[in-house]
C-alpha cells in the first residue's frame, strides 16, 4: 500500500501539499473511491513554481485554473486515481464537505474554513480520488480552540466578514477595489492575515494580490 507521505512528497514536488484525507461514506458524493485526496497550495514554493508555468505566462484567461488541471491531473493519472476540481460543475463536488471530512478543516469564527496548517489562506486547487484505501492519521484539533485573541473576528474594515453574520461579498469587493482597500488588494484578506496559523505559512504578497485582482475581476 502507497504511503501518504509518499504521496504527499510527490505533489510536493509540484508546488502542492496533501491538506487533508479521508474515507468517503455513500453520502460523501465520491463515487467507489476508497481514499479522497485533498489538494492546495504547498506555500510558499507553490508560488514561484506557477509562476514559471507556460499557463502563467501565456496571457491566456484563468491561469491558475489551467494550471491546476495539469498538475493535478497529472497526479491523479500517476497515483491510478480521478482527479475532481471545485468549479467544474454544474453539479460541482461538495468540496466543503469533502475538506471538513478530512478532519484537518475547521469552521473558523468568521465563517470561512480554516486549517491546521494553512489556517485562514487554506484553498483546494483539486482532489484526487483513489480506488485503494490509504492509512490515515489522526486529525488534529482546531486550532481556533486554542487561539484566545481571536483577531479574525474584528480584522475588515467594512465589516464584511465577521461573528455570526454571512459574507458581505458587495461590501468586500467594493472596498477591495476602492482606494483605501489597497492594502487589503495588495498584501491580502486582512482577516486571513490576522489569523496567527495563517501568519505562519509564508505566503507571499504576489499570490495574494494575484487572488485578490481575480476577486475584483481585473
Amino acid at each position: 500500500m502507497t504511503a501518504l507521505s509518499a504521496l504527499d512528497d510527490a505533489a510536493r514536488a509540484v508546488g502542492l501539499a496533501i491538506r487533508g484525507a479521508f474515507h468517503p461514506v455513500a453520502e460523501d458524493d465520491a463515487g467507489a473511491a476508497q481514499t479522497v485526496l485533498m489538494l492546495g497550495p504547498d506555500e510558499p514554493a507553490f508560488w514561484p513554481l506557477f509562476q514559471a508555468s507556460d499557463e502563467y505566462c501565456d496571457g491566456t484567461a484563468n491561469p491558475l485554473d489551467r494550471w491546476s488541471k495539469r498538475v493535478v491531473g497529472g497526479l491523479a493519472q500517476s497515483w491510478g486515481g480521478e482527479a475532481v476540481f471545485p468549479y467544474d460543475g454544474p453539479p460541482y463536488a461538495p468540496f466543503i464537505r469533502w475538506a471538513t471530512r478530512t478532519g484537518q478543516t475547521f469552521p473558523s469564527p468568521v465563517g470561512l474554513l480554516v486549517h491546521d496548517r494553512a489556517g485562514l489562506f487554506i484553498s483546494f486547487r483539486g482532489a484526487v480520488l483513489l480506488p485503494q484505501r490509504l492509512a490515515l492519521p489522526a486529525g488534529p484539533q482546531s486550532p481556533c480552540l486554542t487561539c484566545a485573541e481571536t483577531p479574525c473576528a474584528t480584522a475588515c474594515p467594512v465589516g464584511a466578514l465577521g461573528p455570526d453574520q454571512p459574507y458581505d461579498v458587495p461590501s468586500c469587493r467594493a472596498h477591495v477595489s476602492s482606494a483605501a482597500g489597497a492594502e487589503c488588494r495588495e498584501g491580502g484578506c486582512l482577516v486571513r492575515r490576522a489569523c496567527p496559523v495563517s501568519q505562519r505559512l509564508g505566503r507571499q504578497s504576489a499570490q495574494s494580490a494575484f487572488h485578490m485582482a481575480a476577486f475584483v475581476g481585473q
